[in-house]
C-alpha cells in the first residue's frame, strides 16, 4: 500500500502571488525540477510531490509564505506554467489547479490520455475518484477547492488536493501516490495534512470496510425510518467496548499562524551550515568551479537551500521554515524577496542544466557537492542565532533589490545609504 507521510496544520491564507514572484517561481520551480529529473529520474519527482514536508519546502525554497496554504496553489501553478512548454521532453504533465481548472483536471486528462496512448477516461475517473474519497469518504469538515494531478508519460501519477474550513481559518491538503496503490477505498492516501479537529469519520481506511458492506446492506434492506431509530439508540464510538482505534498517529508538521519566523521554527545548525558553506568556502572555490566570476556568499548560501531541496533525503524537510532563508518570502517574512540573488540563483541552476543537457555535469555536481559540504559543516558549525541572521538580511535587503508585496524595500536608515553588493 502507499506510505503516509505525515499531517501538518496549515493557516488559510488568500489573495494572489504578485506576478514579479510569479514568473520567477515558475522558472526556479522548472529549472530544480530539471535537476531533480536529472539525477534521479521523473518518478521520484513524482514521489517527493507526494511527501507534504518536501512539497512545503519547495514552496518556501521559491520566496512563498513559508507556512500558509497558499504555498499548495502556487506551487502547482508555477510548475503548471513553467513545466508546460517542456512537458513532452520532461514526461511530466501537471493538469488541474484551482476553482474552474480543478473542474478541467478530467477533460485535460482525456486530451493527455490520447497523446501519450494512455487510457485516458480512466484516468479521468480516478481523478474523479481521488475528489470524491477526500471530500465524500473522509468527513473531516474541509470543503475541496483545489485539485492538482501530476503524471508521467508511462501514467505513474501524484494528486494534491486541498480543502478549507473557512470558519476555522485552516486548509487540509491531501497527497495521492499512484505507485503501490491497490484500492481507492482501502486507506489510499500517502498523507493527509491539516489541523487536528478530533475524530474523523474516514470511509477510506481499510478498516471501515464492514461498515462500507454494512450500509450498503442496510440501504437494500431496511427503510429509513428505522434506520433513523437504530442511529439515535447508539452511543458514543468512545464509549463502546471493543471500539477500533483511532487511526495511527502520522508524523505532524505544525504550520502556525503567525507569519514571522522565530528560532523554534528551524533546526539552526542546518540553516548556519548553509551560511557557513558560502562564506568559509563559496568566495574562492565555487564560482571558479561554475565558471561564473562574481557569484557572492549570498548567492551561494541560496544554492546551497536549493541544492538540498534537490539532494536532501526526506528527513531534512522537518522545517521548512527554513528554506524560507533562500529568497525570503512575499509578506516580508523571514524578510522581503532579495531578487538579486533570487534571478542570479537561476541563472546559474539554469546554466548548470544546461551543461548537463550537453554531457557536461561539471557545474550541477559542484552544485551537488555544495549540498554535501553543508551537511558535513552541520555537526560543527557555530554560527549567529535566527534573529541575528534575519536583521543582517534586512541590513542587506535595499542593496539585494528586497521587495514584497509591500512594495520595495527602502534602504535602513541606520546604515545609511548603501552601495548595490554582489548577490
Amino acid at each position: 500500500m502507499t506510505r503516509k507521510a505525515g499531517t501538518a496544520d496549515l493557516p488559510l491564507h488568500g489573495g494572489r502571488v504578485p506576478p514579479w514572484l510569479a514568473t520567477r517561481m515558475a522558472r526556479l520551480g522548472t529549472v530544480t525540477t530539471q535537476a531533480i529529473v536529472h539525477h534521479y529520474g521523473r518518478d521520484e519527482f513524482v514521489r517527493r510531490l507526494a511527501n507534504p514536508f518536501w512539497f512545503q519546502s519547495f514552496g518556501a525554497v521559491m520566496g512563498m509564505d513559508w507556512h500558509s496554504s497558499g504555498i499548495t496553489t502556487s506551487v502547482l501553478g508555477a510548475l503548471k506554467r513553467g513545466l508546460a512548454p517542456l512537458q513532452y521532453e520532461l514526461g511530466i504533465h501537471v493538469c488541474g489547479g484551482r476553482g474552474r481548472h480543478s473542474r478541467q483536471t478530467p477533460a485535460e486528462l482525456t486530451a493527455l490520455g490520447d497523446r501519450l496512448s494512455l487510457d485516458g477516461a480512466g484516468l479521468a475517473q480516478t481523478s474523479r475518484l481521488v475528489a470524491k474519497v477526500d471530500s465524500a469518504a473522509v468527513q473531516d469538515g474541509f470543503d475541496l477547492y483545489l485539485h492538482g494531478f501530476i503524471i508521467t508519460d508511462d501514467g505513474k501519477w501524484t494528486v494534491v488536493q486541498q480543502g478549507m474550513d473557512g470558519e476555522r481559518g485552516l486548509a487540509r491538503r491531501y497527497h495521492w501516490l499512484s505507485e503501490g496503490l491497490t484500492s481507492f477505498i482501502d486507506s489510499p492516501h500517502s498523507a493527509i495534512e491539516g489541523a487536528s479537529q478530533g475524530t474523523i469519520v474516514n470511509l477510506a481506511d481499510r478498516r471501515a470496510s464492514a461498515s462500507r458492506q454494512a450500509q450498503l446492506d442496510l440501504l437494500a434492506t431496511w427503510s429509513p425510518d428505522r434506520i433513523a431509530q437504530e442511529v439515535a439508540k447508539l452511543s458514543p464510538a468512545e464509549n463502546r467496548p471493543g471500539a477500533e482505534p483511532d487511526q495511527p498517529l502520522l508524523p505532524h508538521l505544525t504550520m502556525p499562524m503567525h507569519h514571522d519566523v522565530g528560532p523554534e521554527n528551524v533546526v539552526s545548525r542546518r540553516l548556519q551550515s548553509a551560511l557557513a558553506v558560502a562564506v568559509d568556502r563559496g568566495p574562492t572555490d565555487f564560482p571558479d568551479l561554475l565558471m561564473t566570476p562574481g557569484v557572492g556568499a549570498r548567492t551561494i548560501q541560496s544554492l546551497a537551500m536549493v541544492a538540498e531541496v534537490v539532494h536532501g533525503a526526506p528527513c531534512r524537510f522537518s522545517d521548512p521554515a527554513r528554506f524560507a532563508f533562500a529568497h525570503g518570502g512575499k509578506d516580508r517574512h523571514p524578510f522581503p524577496v532579495p531578487l538579486k540573488v533570487y534571478d542570479e540563483t537561476i541563472r546559474v541552476l539554469k546554466s548548470a542544466v544546461r551543461q548537463a543537457k550537453l554531457g557536461r555535469d561539471e557545474e550541477l555536481g559542484a552544485i551537488r557537492r555544495l549540498d554535501e559540504q553543508a551537511r558535513q559543516l552541520e555537526h560543527i558549525v557555530q554560527g549567529p542565532s535566527t534573529e541575528a541572521i534575519i536583521a543582517g538580511e534586512f541590513a542587506q535587503s535595499h542593496a539585494l533589490g528586497g521587495r514584497s508585496v509591500f512594495g520595495w524595500e527602502p534602504p535602513p536608515q541606520s546604515f545609511g545609504t548603501s552601495k548595490p553588493s554582489t548577490p
